[in-house]
């Protein structure tokens, strides 16, 4: 089994491409061990590494957060990890599935803003989506109210020192562009 790594923009994050399917639906995004035991074996085999923060996984690809430890002595720890657990035949998620993304929880926003708001939905799957996912993350919708658009960054974005001028300077000016009622993107956890 070949695993390649990317760099991605934030320097605490680096995406895993273990060159196979690792989720099939949806993403999944773990902050700490306690909930990555009860998600996910692979997960919970990541956070046994010293060092490690955070396991975010795609349709193809997994990142991982480090604390202030090197990537030289974090990378082949994490190699192996991701191997043995490939080699051992164990599903990523527990039998639960995949983390769905309502359980941050539920999207607001006023029933007549609809039509905005599924515009904005289409503007991030088609557009903003893909482009965050090479990055090794995801950003999801979670409500617009009175012109504001509030998403949740996930995997690499989350915590990334470029996050802010993404949001400000590329999603917002998107959204702007083609949904004139937007008015600022925020960022919410």
């Amino acid at each position: 089994m070949f695993i390649q790594t990317e760099a991605t923009p934030n320097p605490a994050t680096l995406k895993f491409l273990p060159g196979r399917e690792v989720l099939v639906e949806g993403t999944a995004d773990f902050r700490d061990a306690d909930t990555a035991r009860t998600a996910s074996p692979l997960a919970a085999r990541l956070f046994d590494v010293p060092g490690v923060t955070g396991v975010f996984f795609g349709y193809d690809f997994i990142t991982v957060t480090k604390e202030n430890s090197d990537w030289q002595h974090l990378k082949p720890a994490i190699l192996g990890a991701i191997m043995e657990h490939f080699m051992s035949g164990q599903p990523v998620m527990a039998e639960a599935g995949p983390i769905s993304e309502h359980a941050e929880g539920e999207e607001f926003y006023d029933k007549e803003d609809e039509e905005i708001v599924i515009t904005i939905k289409e503007l991030l799957d088609t557009r903003v989506r893909p482009a965050v996912a090479q990055d090794g993350g995801d950003i999801t919708f979670r409500g617009y109210e009175n012109g504001v658009v509030f998403l949740h960054m996930k995997g690499a974005c989350a915590g990334c020192p470029s996050s802010t001028a993404t949001l400000k300077h590329g999603i917002q000016n998107l959204l702007r562009h083609f949904v004139p009622e937007v008015q600022q993107v925020e960022q919410v956890a």
